[in-house]
């Protein structure tokens, strides 16, 4: 089977070796979104919430890109430098993804790209 690379202008480009996200038959892998600006590939702010509504917003526009929504997703993984800041994730999901939920790991990371507190990958079918 065939795969196709998913590419959008409206996420930051790779800042790395790798795809926005890449599609095989009806899945969906998307690599992992911080919250970069793609305007100027800088963090949209230091503060965690607004870190965490930027990543969704990225998240969101990969599964667009490819043909889908965040309702097309089936796993989830969540890195945070953090881990305090889960519930505050949990409320981002909640506004973001509706039951039934997608499958989900969370670890706590020592650091993330360009100083990002959050990084959200996932699987999506379509």
């Amino acid at each position: 089977m065939a795969r196709e690379i998913v590419h959008t202008d409206r996420v930051p480009k790779a800042i790395g070796t790798y795809s926005q996200a890449v599609k095989v038959g009806d899945t969906v892998n998307l690599s992992g979104q911080i919250p970069l600006l793609p305007e100027s590939m800088e963090l949209v702010s230091h503060a965690f919430e607004a870190q965490a509504h930027q990543v969704f917003t990225n998240l969101a526009a990969v599964c667009e890109a490819a043909g889908g929504t965040l309702a097309h997703v089936v796993k989830r993984n969540v890195s945070m430098t953090d881990l305090s800041h889960f519930p505050m994730v949990n409320r981002g999901m909640a506004e973001h993804f509706s039951e039934p939920y997608p499958a989900r790991a969370a670890v706590g990371a020592n650091q993330l790209p360009k100083g990002a507190q959050l990084e959200i990958d996932g699987v999506l079918v379509l």
